[in-house]
């Protein structure tokens, strides 16, 4: 399951990339990454107060934090299938349940 949403993942970040020239080499996965957590943050505090609203009704900001949360989720996977990383056998040991 894991894997075949990797590979949706992979193929809308490959075709965005062809589109607008961006070179996904070995560190850009992990930076993308970084960059989406820094998202996610902003969200997060706009929502909860700590940020500035910028005109963003309560409803818009808690979609901004979803739509910045599947971003993560998406880097997550990139990241995981790009070094090779089976995350199921992780899951099971770390979460103790099967994905």
């Amino acid at each position: 399951m894991l894997s075949e949403l990797a590979e949706k993942f992979e193929a809308a970040s490959k075709a965005y990339a062809e589109a607008n020239g961006v070179e996904r080499d070995r560190d850009w996965f992990l930076l993308k990454l970084q960059e989406e957590m820094g998202e996610l943050t902003q969200a997060w505090n706009r929502l909860t107060g700590r940020g500035r609203a910028k005109g963003r009704t309560s409803a818009e900001m808690k979609q901004d934090l979803a739509d910045e949360t599947a971003d993560l989720l998406g880097h997550i996977l990139l990241f995981a299938r790009h070094n090779g990383i089976d995350l199921a056998p992780s899951v099971e040991r770390k979460w103790l349940f099967r994905p």
